[in-house]
């Protein structure tokens, strides 16, 4: 993607992370707020696309070195959980130094030209507060609860005045076949799209397989795949280098992930450098039909989510063995390895290694290893920054594994 800055050459746009990281976890534990996925793009991908120019990030600092600050003489802060519309991006460029906006407890934006302290929580007082509807990620059921909403935007943004590559004729549309865009590369044959509900975005170079059966809203990220056979029902996202299969329903895939096999995912979200076993399935509704109750970090209890539907959140780089069942709301932290019969906890520590029977801690050095032949597998290497961030990862979680 091309940016033109010229529209505001002096401006400088960071994007902050603020007391919804906590919520976010186990997400966040590798990766700004803004660089997770919902819809078609991630939050920060949104802003650089409407902004036209590149941002950076006020974040945790064990995650600067790879997510680095860019301090100038006027900086614009915009709150790295929300998502941009035409609305917010006009207060947001109007705001004068030393001027925020704010809605609730949520500071949206703040114009300065001291980036070193800036505080959201402090300056959330001196913000005027407006009235703005827009899609925030506050909790991480709300990366699929959200979805419909975030993919039909993010279909607006991306396809608005642009031609869709032709759809072979082999296809079966039923709706608005407008409502199908395939980007440069892509690849879908013999295939059902049913855009009554939503729109299907196809990314480039990406590929759905024969007999795959979609219903919208659904997108799939560039390079990425749907297996032979797939069922998506929307809203689902399907992030950039995915390799998919089975029964999905209303989950969020944020990237370089696979569930290429057989098995059912839904109401979930899966980070990046995950691997869900041949015949994995989730459970996405209690058997007495009552609210799903999910672990949060922040509490460091079990939280209501008020919704009947709810499976498995796994952070990134964890993966589990073929046949794992995991129960209605599941979290799995960053780096475990889940295997072996019966249902595992419902709060699997980072790092953790083993399941239902038992677990004990997965090295870090083995784990390193195992996630450097993953991204081989994608012509990638783990960097020295990625490898500091897991690092600081395992010791900052290492109390949640005292009891294995």
């Amino acid at each position: 993607m091309i940016l033109d800055t010229s529209n505001h050459p002096e401006m400088n746009y960071i994007l902050f992370d603020d007391y919804s990281r906590l919520n976010l976890l186990p997400f966040t534990y590798t990766k700004p707020v803004c660089e997770l996925r919902t819809g078609i793009l991630t939050i920060r991908e949104k802003w650089e696309l409407e902004l036209q120019s590149k941002v950076s990030f006020h974040t945790q600092a064990y995650l600067s070195g790879k997510f680095p600050l860019k301090a100038e003489r006027d900086n614009l802060f915009i709150n790295g959980k929300i998502a941009p519309t035409a609305e917010l991006l006009g207060l947001v460029k109007n705001l004068k130094p030393h001027e925020g906006i704010r809605r609730g407890n949520d500071l949206l934006a703040w114009r300065s030209d001291d980036a070193g302290s800036f505080d959201a929580e402090a300056l959330l007082g001196k913000a005027r507060e407006v009235e703005t509807e827009y899609i925030s990620m506050k909790d991480v059921w709300n990366f699929f609860s959200k979805n419909d909403a975030a993919i039909r935007q993010d279909f607006e943004r991306l396809t608005k005045g642009r031609t869709s590559q032709p759809l072979p004729a082999t296809n079966t549309v039923i709706g608005d076949p407008t409502l199908v865009f395939l980007e440069e590369g892509a690849i879908v044959e013999a295939s059902i799209l049913n855009t009554k509900s939503g729109p299907v975005y196809i990314g480039r170079d990406a590929e759905v397989m024969e007999g795959s059966i979609i219903r919208g809203p659904f997108s799939l990220g560039e390079h990425a795949s749907l297996k032979l056979g797939t069922k998506i029902y929307g809203p689902t996202t399907v992030g950039p280098h995915c390799k998919v299969g089975g029964e999905v329903n209303n989950s969020v895939v944020m990237g370089y992930s696979n569930k290429g096999h057989d098995g059912f995912l839904g109401n979930s979200v899966i980070g990046e450098w995950c691997n869900l076993g041949a015949d994995s399935n989730n459970s996405n509704l209690k058997n007495n039909y009552g609210n799903v109750k999910l672990y949060n970090y922040k509490k460091d209890q079990m939280v209501d989510t008020g919704l009947q539907f709810c499976g498995l959140m796994m952070g990134d780089h964890s993966k589990c063995g073929i046949n794992t069942m995991f129960n209605t709301g599941t979290v799995v932290g960053v780096g475990a390895n889940i295997f072996g019969g019966g249902f595992p906890p419902t709060h699997i520590p980072s790092f953790a290694w083993g399941g239902a029977e038992g677990m004990e801690v997965y090295k870090l050095d083995k784990m390193l290893e195992t996630a450097s032949r993953v991204y081989a597998r994608r012509n990638a290497t783990v960097s020295d920054e990625e490898a500091a961030i897991l690092k600081a990862v395992f010791a900052d979680t290492e109390k949640y594994r005292k009891a294995l």
